[in-house]
């Protein structure tokens, strides 16, 4: 296969305001046509800005974040702001977000104020306590269990760089996290196939390896889990890699710096991968840990390329969830 960027094939014309009112807290809220549906948006708007400068005219988001961002806070604003629509950030890094009043609460009153929730948490259960009480749409933009936005952005740019899903090969390299969770889902969706290299007892959560592997029967996915990241790399289309220790991981720090050292993606690594495989990483990189720089600044590398879509990917989320006239009614504070 050409190492040359694939023309891909157009998807099936989506319904704009097809899922007005939902979520979006996993990758498990999505069928697999409506992710066809949000890439085939995402690459209409990444290719015509203008014709959608005023789709979300009027929407106001209101953003939540426990967490340090770069990618995600920027292209959510510059998401919304591209669409016509504003935006509220709440930097929330210096107290969980129900420290001072209950989820409930907070989720009644924000359901009055804005079009939308986006939130960045350390809890999980933040997030869902949030969209189970709020009205309005939420978008997990990183728990610690998952990462929908980025690996929709992920898997974006495979289809942009390949084409079709299904005949492509994922390796994933490294901690078992949320972005790779997040991925592993997206591909069981997409009928794609992914290979896991992990250290032992680094793996993906039980429930979400369960539920990815219950979508693949009807999906054709092909689902792989191993140890050893040489197996994992041969001959895969794009290899994926995150840092070895996520945030809130600190304290593993030096356990985990005697385990991944052979997880790392490298010259010898990449040599082992298909030809025209690509590099990816959802950012930041530890540069020369988990990748080195060899690989993260080589043509192969598309993390850049991921980066961009993150908000191409984030204005076709927001359009189908927050873009639909039908709003929710507004629930009694006592239901």
């Amino acid at each position: 296969m050409s190492s040359q960027t694939f023309t891909a094939p157009p998807l099936p014309r989506p319904t704009i305001n097809s899922i007005p009112g939902r979520d979006l807290v996993s990758i498990r809220d999505l069928s697999p046509i409506e992710v066809e549906s949000l890439f085939h948006l995402a690459g209409r708007m990444k290719a015509r800005p203008e014709d959608f400068r005023n789709a979300l005219a009027g929407k106001h988001l209101a953003m939540f974040f426990e967490k340090p961002s770069l990618r995600t806070r920027l292209t959510f604003e510059a998401g919304i702001c591209g669409l016509g629509g504003s935006v509220s950030f709440v930097d929330q890094r210096h107290e969980r977000l129900d420290a001072r009043e209950t989820l409930s609460d907070i989720a009644h009153n924000l359901e009055r104020w804005v079009s939308g929730i986006v939130l960045r948490t350390f809890a999980h259960e933040t997030v869902e306590g949030i969209a189970e009480y709020a009205c309005v749409p939420v978008i997990n933009a990183l728990s610690e269990v998952e990462h929908p936005c980025q690996a929709l952005a992920d898997y974006f740019t495979l289809h942009e760089r390949f084409g079709n899903l299904k005949k492509i090969c994922l390796a994933y390299v490294g901690d078992g996290n949320n972005v790779m969770h997040s991925l592993l889902l997206t591909a069981a969706l997409l009928g794609s196939k992914m290979r896991i290299a992990t250290p032992k007892g680094y793996g993906p959560d039980p429930q979400i390896l369960s539920d990815a592997r219950d979508i693949a029967k009807n999906t054709g996915a092909i689902i792989e889990l191993m140890t050893d990241p040489h197996r994992a790399v041969r001959g895969a289309d794009a290899v994926y890699t995150d840092a070895w220790v996520s945030m809130g991981h600190e304290t593993e720090t030096e356990e985990r710096a005697k385990l991944f050292p052979p997880y790392q993606v490298n010259d010898d690594l990449m040599a082992e991968a298909a030809p025209h495989a690509v590099f990816m990483h959802c950012l930041p990189a530890h540069r020369n840990e988990e990748v080195t720089d060899a690989v993260f600044d080589s043509v192969r590398s598309i993390v850049f390329d991921q980066a961009e879509n993150r908000m191409h990917v984030q204005k076709a989320i927001l359009m189908m969830l927050v873009g639909g006239k039908n709003r929710l009614p507004i629930r009694s504070a006592h239901a």
